[in-house]
């Protein structure tokens, strides 16, 4: 089946979560002969992980916009995706993506601009449009420039069925459907109510109800999400799956001899550093693990809005000689982090799968997950703890970290239920929905 594909990052151009999910599920998918055209906001370079797909920058077409002028395009996507514009403006989590103010006036000024102001990529179809693809204030904006441009490729890009990747590419996704007229399969990675708890960005919910809503079938990565999706959107369970995500057929790393830099136990979060993640849980944690054990070393490696607050904390709790901060990390860097760690510890607020505990295991570390996660629902190998129990979260570190039996059996279980959570059988599962709507 011929499959067009919508997505914001894929290796190595960006390589968070969601571009190793969306790598490892393309690659499955064409094992089982489905053939992928991947779209992009923008393409920095071109590299052989993309061999196995066919990686379409935006900048490639022209922007298509029917019968409707430029400034027609725009408010109709602005009428569609808000209730009102005037949304009580807060502080957003969703750093660093955008906040809730930068989304309102940029949606003003996108508003109230006439055909003369509009850049030129949506005054002509003979002009290429070019997104930069990064998270950053003008995201928003980026989001409905990318759906402006999503009908032109699904116009001249051969396909039986579309697939788009959370709430950036929804809007893509359905005007890619209107064109063409092909049946629509949303993937939910993560929802606003976990990056945001329940003081939601109203945007982007709109854009996901709305996104749901036009779709003909809704994966989920949890059985977690699905319920979410049900409930806080109101969408039909009919069409809304569980497919877990997974990691590569024999990915199994290990740490091939490898000798960390230090003789101390070291104990790393690797991830967003913003409330969804839980950060400042594992904070409290480490002091808790410190008082009692001054033989273990923390990092915290990535970024985000959270990550000065907790800087400022580790210096109040005089921990700075035992926490480090290493900053986004990406590549080689990421295996070398997990090849120096002895364990890994995931205390998310509200994590709709967390795919970086599996990362985790394929280099023989133990790993503890916070009960809020989806991929708890799969995983038996790791020790799951309540994200708010700081106690029971140092209690466990300071067991892996002082009882090597405990650890070598969660590393030797881990390594077992890697054989069955593959990227294949996910692909399999989502060939069914294909066939099912297509």
């Amino acid at each position: 089946m011929k499959v067009l594909m919508y997505g914001w990052e894929f290796p190595p151009h960006i390589s968070g979560g969601l571009g190793v999910a969306c790598y490892g599920l393309t690659k499955a998918l064409s094992s089982h002969n489905h053939h992928i055209s991947f779209v992009l906001p923008r393409l920095k370079q071109v590299e052989s992980n993309g061999s196995h797909v066919n990686l379409i920058d935006v900048g490639q077409f022209p922007v298509y916009t029917s019968n409707l002028s430029p400034r027609e395009f725009v408010v109709r996507q602005i009428e569609k995706i808000s209730k009102s514009i005037d949304v009580h403006t807060i502080a957003s989590p969703l750093s660093p993506y955008l906040t809730e103010e930068q989304y309102q006036e940029e949606l003003r000024r996108l508003a109230s601009q006439d055909a003369a102001q509009i850049p030129a990529a949506f005054r002509s179809t003979s002009h290429d449009i070019s997104l930069s693809g990064e998270y950053g204030p003008n995201l928003m904006s980026e989001v409905v420039r990318y759906a402006s441009v999503a009908g032109s490729i699904a116009m001249r890009v051969e396909h039986d069925v579309i697939h788009v990747h959370d709430w950036l590419t929804m809007l893509a996704g359905v005007e890619a459907k209107r064109i063409s007229g092909k049946p629509l399969v949303i993937h939910a990675h993560a929802l606003e109510f976990d990056r945001s708890g329940e003081h939601v960005n109203q945007a982007v919910y709109d854009i996901e109800r709305y996104g749901f809503h036009q779709a003909d079938a809704i994966i989920a990565v949890s059985h977690m999400t699905r319920n979410m999706i049900i409930n806080r959107y109101g969408v039909s369970p009919d069409k809304v799956h569980v497919v877990h995500n997974a990691v590569a057929k024999d990915s199994y790393a290990g740490k091939n001899g490898h000798q960390k830099g230090t003789k101390e136990k070291v104990v790393l979060f690797l991830g967003r550093i913003t409330f969804q993640k839980g950060p400042d849980y594992f904070v409290e944690a480490a002091a808790k693990v410190i008082a009692r054990n001054e033989n273990v070393r923390f990092v915290m490696a990535g970024s985000g809005d959270m990550a000065p607050k907790m800087i400022e904390r580790i210096a109040e709790l005089r921990l700075g000689r035992k926490f480090h901060f290493t900053g986004f990390l990406k590549g080689a860097e990421v295996e070398e982090m997990y090849k120096d760690s002895d364990l890994y510890v995931m205390p998310s607020v509200s994590e709709p799968f967390g795919i970086s505990p599996l990362e985790a295991m394929r280099y023989d570390v133990p790993v503890i997950i916070s009960k809020t996660s989806g991929v708890s629902e799969i995983l038996d190998s790791a020790l799951k703890v309540d994200f708010w129990d700081t106690d029971e979260l140092a209690d466990k570190i300071l067991a892996v970290l002082e009882h090597e039996p405990l650890r070598q059996e969660l590393v030797d279980r881990g390594s077992m239920e890697l054989k069955k959570i593959q990227w294949e059988n996910a692909a399999d599962h989502i060939g069914h929905i294909y066939e099912r709507i297509a």
